[in-house]
């Protein structure tokens, strides 16, 4: 379908990694409300037969900002309203009916045929919703209020901006539903989550699985099946019984992995293994989910990160994931995959995705072709006690959602100190900056956590560096040695606060360049600028070669993939035109 198009759909699965074959999409056209006076929830919009004024449609999961949700309106609409109908299929008929929001800016309560069926805060991660004991025969009616913040500049906003038009480093915002929407059908007793973890030394997968609407006291009957394959080779199968609705099983895999050679998954050989889960009650299957993993180990040996348990240097490129026409929502799936074929054919083994949570089809695509991915949370701007509780809990639902996928390799809580920005000198927000350190560890321990990306570190797995200098015998002198280094004071900001200090932990600059080449129609600014292209691919050399001749530094993060508004520093122009060839930056981002 073409991307001008106001009807266009998302219409692929939404959770590619836990996959059930029959579902029901509810992107499309939906009636839609501006609610400025805030008069909506006492005026009984959710009502059945009330008297909502749904004045407008909207083509989901695009926001109202966007110009793929057909009203392409920029200005401050702080609630908004949405409502369609939907027939549930009669096959699914016995079975309990579940409705899923891959995401909704940034606060929501949704009502079935009157009745309150959810309430979520959160902008950038999933809920849902049983539905099943508001349903009705026939025709049923979901109606969703959202409410965004759009000034409030102690919420997790990423690059929403805060005024009404685009300026600097930040841009339009999102609000309202901007994943997809779907239905799925499930037993009463079905199959809710399962984490995964690799372990390549002894060449096993754990799961941890999580089973819904399970009795107190178990079902003596419930058994899971576990059928792992290798491009349709059945690697490992496995039944156990289900005594707990949560449940640790250990699987060896028979097959042959050779230290790092065979099977493993990395950018270069992205290998993926499926996995299908079937649950069974007395002999009857009751649910099946398909999905699939990656056997890597993410560590740090001496001092080196390491990719199965070999040193790893990593070419990342910045990512926003913005897109002309929908912003935070790509047009398309194959728009998704393109950004990540693009940035491997530019030299790249993976991205920082910046203050953004991404749809989980990207992460898809970067699992299924080869990124390495550094999560990033979408960030506050000030610090307040209540940003600390949305925060918090925002970010543990991020991590619960995107476990188990192998691109994920480091996890980024706070950037450029972005919600504690005094954090240099006030405790409470040196501590809110442990408290997630400690907080992602607890959760997690098989990835690098960086405890404030850019500057302004105390404990880290990682020291990150943000340093725009564009003149490379300065670069190559601040990156000679690791003293050199932490020494230095990119953008004025020390690189340890609170006492803290250099351990030896590796070295990234993960954020540089940033070099303007207007290549478009757009007008903006970057960090630097070149005239032509020529002139551009000369200065792209200059600033990256001194990553590579540096002793010290064990990876980059280059400014940026693609120009976004009126930031002009993209190695893709907005529309994602290559601003030289790809070959020639392919050569300069892999120092060849």
């Amino acid at each position: 379908m073409k991307s001008n198009d106001v009807t266009v759909l998302r219409t692929e699965y939404p959770r590619p990694q836990f996959v059930r074959q029959d579902w029901l999409c509810l992107n499309g056209q939906w009636d839609f409300h501006f609610d400025d006076t805030d008069e909506g929830e006492e005026a009984g919009w959710y009502l059945e037969g009330g008297s909502a004024p749904f004045t407008q449609k909207i083509s989901v999961p695009f926001t109202f900002q966007s110009k793929l949700s057909g009203i392409a309106d920029p200005s401050f609409h702080d609630i908004v309203w949405y409502c369609r109908s939907f027939e549930v299929p009669e096959k699914w008929s016995g079975k309990r009916t579940v409705l899923h929001f891959g995401a909704v800016d940034y606060g929501a309560k949704v009502w079935v045929n009157g009745q309150l069926a959810a309430i979520h805060e959160g902008g950038h991660t999933p809920f849902q919703a049983d539905i099943t004991p508001l349903l009705k025969a026939g025709s049923n009616t979901i109606v969703l209020r959202a409410q965004d913040y759009s000034r409030d500049v102690t919420l997790p906003r990423g690059k929403q901006y805060w005024l009404e038009n685009s300026a600097s480093i930040f841009y339009t915002r999102t609000t309202g539903i901007w994943q997809s929407v779907w239905l799925e059908p499930v037993s009463a007793i079905h199959l809710s989550k399962v984490m995964l973890t690799p372990d390549i030394d002894h060449n096993e997968i754990c799961l941890r699985t999580f089973i819904e609407g399970l009795p107190n006291g178990g079902d003596s009957n419930l058994k899971l099946r576990v059928q792992i394959s290798f491009q349709g080779e059945i690697v490992a199968e496995d039944e156990y019984a289900v005594k707990r609705a949560e449940q640790t099983r250990t699987i060896g895999l028979s097959d042959f992995t050779d230290h790092g050679h065979g099977r493993l998954w990395s950018p270069e050989h992205p290998n993926l293994y499926d996995i299908k889960y079937s649950l069974v009650q007395a002999g009857e299957l009751i649910d099946e989910v398909s999905g699939y993993f990656g056997m890597r180990k993410v560590s740090i040996e001496n001092g080196k990160w390491s990719l199965n348990n070999r040193p790893y240097y990593q070419r990342l490129v910045l990512d926003q994931g913005y897109f002309p026409e929908g912003l935070l929502t790509a047009p398309a799936d194959g728009d998704i995959k393109r950004d990540v074929e693009l940035t491997k054919e530019m030299g790249f083994n993976g991205v920082r995705k910046h203050q953004k949570t991404e749809d989980p089809r990207f992460l898809y695509w970067c699992d299924k072709l080869g990124l390495l991915v550094w999560s990033e949370a979408a960030n506050a701007y000030e610090y307040s006690e209540q940003y600390v509780r949305r925060f918090t809990k925002e970010w543990i639902e991020i991590m619960e959602r995107d476990y188990s996928h192998p691109c994920i390799v480091a996890w980024v809580p706070l950037n450029e100190s972005w919600g504690v920005p005094n954090v240099q000198i006030d405790q409470r927000q040196q501590q809110h900056g442990l408290a997630m350190y400690h907080l992602t560890k607890s959760l997690d321990l098989t990835r690098p956590v960086v405890y404030n990306d850019g500057w302004e570190h105390m404990l880290t797995d990682l020291v990150t560096i943000h340093d725009y200098e564009s003149r490379q015998e300065v670069l190559e002198e601040r990156y000679r040695a690791a003293e050199t280094a932490v020494e230095a004071m990119p953008a004025n900001r020390r690189i340890f606060v609170g006492g803290a200090s250099y351990q030896g932990q590796p070295i990234l600059v993960s954020e540089f360049g940033g070099i303007a080449f207007k290549k478009s129609d757009w007008e903006g600014w970057g960090y630097s600028g070149a005239d032509n292209e020529e002139d551009y691919l000369r200065k792209l050399k200059a600033v990256v070669d001194p990553m590579f001749s540096s002793p010290i530094i064990q990876g980059y993060c280059y400014t940026q993939l693609t120009d976004v508004e009126q930031e002009i520093n993209g190695l893709l122009t907005y529309d994602r035109v290559p601003k030289a060839l790809l070959e020639d930056i392919r050569k300069i981002m892999t120092g060849a």
